[in-house]
């Protein structure tokens, strides 16, 4: 008989590898696959694969992403994490992947009660209509809790061989670790810079300044302190906090030439603003109002003054200084 395929959502935390394990006992041949963003990459996923010695398949989805992030169907969590509608963006692109590539099932790591607001029961039977995949997605850990799926009735998974694990406490995944031998998986902190809440206070910001924000706006909410002098005006500054992020700002602003992907362009008028006498932060002024810099205030003189300010103060050397000279360049 021929073993079945599972296509299985896969972090690399421990919901995901201990699915992987479990379908894996029934000798059914497992593929992971693992989604990166913006807000989250590949590289715990990669570790978990290669630790399992299970394929793993990549998908950049940022730009459609993105677009959802911005504005989400069914709102947000407790910060700017869309997880109900994050969670049936990638098992649409699961389900195409699973038809074009038979695959026999899509299995995920969720645990029923695990997260009360997206994956209570209702939630999950929500997740499965909108991405089409009714009684067609297997969740392992709690599956004996759930309605029978149909790679359990056509027996290419043993439902006796499920689990019931229900609610938020760890308890039963770490024995089921033990039982594994898994020794190396990372805590449950997640890492959706979504679930951030300063990074979501950036990120709400941005939305509300300018929402047609892209790929460069969203890596420079990653680095610096970031101030808005005026918000209606849309002028933004920001400081790095040391010498790698000086350096990855002002790849932002001049991308290096051969990076090995496509180059992040800056917005026409971005500002650097650094000192030439003393160490210290590297400042980017960024303009997303129009025209290129407010009219007000001097023609927006009044912003680079607060930005030469912002430099020195945040240099410990050059903070009381009175010979500071600054170095302004600015991209036409």
């Amino acid at each position: 008989m021929k073993k079945p395929r599972a296509l299985t959502l896969f972090s690399g935390g421990l919901d995901s590898i201990l699915t992987a394990k479990i379908l894996m006992e029934q000798k059914i041949k497992v593929t992971a696959l693992t989604f990166k963003s913006y807000f989250f990459n590949e590289r715990q996923a990669k570790k978990a694969a290669r630790e399992l010695k299970i394929p793993l398949k990549v998908i950049d989805f940022s730009k459609e992403h993105l677009k959802m992030v911005k504005n989400p169907k069914y709102g947000y969590g407790k910060n700017m994490n869309p997880c109900i509608d994050c969670h049936i963006l990638m098992l649409k692109k699961a389900k195409e992947i699973m038809i074009k590539q038979k695959f026999d099932f899509i299995a995920t790591g969720e645990v029923l009660g695990e997260r009360p607001m997206s994956q209570n029961k209702k939630v999950l039977e929500l997740i499965e209509k909108e991405s089409s995949l009714t009684d067609c997605l297997l969740r392992p850990l709690s599956a004996k809790l759930l309605k029978k799926t149909i790679p359990e009735k056509l027996g290419q998974v043993d439902r006796g061989k499920l689990l019931a694990i229900s609610g938020r406490s760890r308890k039963k995944q770490l024995e089921l670790a033990k039982k594994f031998k898994l020794r190396d998986f990372p805590t449950p902190a997640g890492g959706c810079l979504l679930t951030d809440p300063e990074f979501s206070k950036r990120l709400k910001k941005l939305f509300e300044i300018f929402p047609q924000c892209q790929e460069n706006d969203i890596e420079l909410l990653k680095l610096g302190r970031h101030f808005w002098p005026l918000d209606r005006l849309g002028v933004k500054i920001v400081v790095g906090r040391n010498e790698e992020e000086n350096k990855k700002i002002k790849e932002l602003v001049y991308p290096p030439k051969f990076c090995g992907t496509k180059l992040r362009r800056a917005r026409k008028g971005d500002i650097l603003i650094e000192m030439e006498n003393y160490t210290g932060p590297l400042t980017l002024v960024r303009n997303y109002g129009k025209p290129p810099l407010p009219k007000l205030w001097c023609g927006g003189k009044k912003f680079l003054e607060i930005a030469k300010k912002l430099t020195q103060y945040y240099s410990t050397k050059a903070r009381d200084k009175k010979d500071i000279k600054f170095k302004i360049l600015n991209l036409k």
